[in-house]
């Protein structure tokens, strides 16, 4: 059986700096996508030669992931991990922020010079209690390290998970399966959707149709848990951001850059990174 759309919420625009910014989660009558916490969805634009680039520099996180996935341009990751990586369009960063990391997203100086096209998302998914103070790790994965699965009319770049045969080149903590979906007018393509798993459906680009539901550019959808898959069908060209993940089911208590479970939680955290126990800054 395949499962049916329970509503669809619109990305609210909020820009930051000159930096174009529609986030649908949290949105209005939605907080989370249990563990989908937060989306960014950066661009499209062009910026001009002798720009100031991302206005991302240097700040902390503890208790959650984060995943960017550069649609267009390209964008440097610096972190106090040591970790220091440039990637391009069609590439992600997948961190861990665990127990603490300080990083910064930022253009390279060769962007800021010449400019371009830009366009990310930054998706932060949540980790269980028992997992939040885990060890930060970053990877880096440019565009012909992630397979492209060819479907009819259209194209999976599977980052996490698996998709038929193939699996995706990172490993989450927690089993999430994560990929963008390319589909070409006429196309119809089924994503697994395995009951009882929160499913992430947000329209990048296009306007697709899931059964009887067309669904508007930059619009999350929700759905039923009545079915094991998900038929998507493009009368124009489609990009979607498409995932799916075991809920957790705990408090979350956010402040900034922190999600933990506890008020108490996050006290901690603000005071273990005014004490310098997330590492160095890293020189941006």
């Amino acid at each position: 059986m395949t499962r049916s759309v329970l509503r669809h919420y619109p990305a609210q625009r909020d820009d930051i700096a000159d930096l174009v910014t529609r986030r649908p989660v949290p949105g209005p009558g939605l907080a989370q996508v249990d563990p989908f916490l937060f989306l960014n969805h950066h661009g499209p634009q062009v910026y001009a030669p002798r720009n100031n680039g991302l206005p991302f520099g240097p700040h902390p996180h503890r208790g959650f992931e984060t995943v960017s996935f550069i649609l267009a341009g390209e964008m440097a990751h610096r972190d106090s991990g040591g970790h220091d990586s440039v990637i391009r369009a069609g590439g992600i960063q997948w961190m861990t922020a665990g127990s603490g990391l300080i990083h910064a997203e930022i253009s390279p100086d060769s962007f800021k010079r010449t400019g371009g096209p830009l366009e990310i998302l930054q998706l932060w998914i949540n980790l269980p209690s028992r997992l939040k103070m885990t060890a930060p790790a970053y990877t880096g994965l440019q565009r012909e390290q992630i397979p492209a699965i060819p479907v009819e009319g259209g194209v999976v770049n599977l980052i996490a998970g698996a998709f038929g045969e193939r699996s995706g080149p990172i490993s989450s903590l927690t089993g999430v399966t994560m990929m963008t979906v390319a589909l070409d007018p006429g196309a119809q393509v089924t994503l697994p959707a395995p009951r009882g798993r929160a499913v992430f459906f947000y329209t990048v680009a296009g306007s697709p149709s899931v059964g009887e539901t067309r669904i508007k550019p930059f619009h999350l959808a929700t759905f039923d848990d009545a079915g094991d898959t998900i038929v998507v069908t493009a009368d124009a060209p489609v990009t979607l951001l498409y995932g799916h993940a075991d809920p957790i089911g705990e408090p979350v208590v956010a402040h900034g850059p922190f999600v933990m479970t506890t008020r108490e939680e996050i006290g901690e955290a603000i005071r273990d990174y005014q004490a310098g126990l997330f590492g160095p800054a890293p020189a941006v």
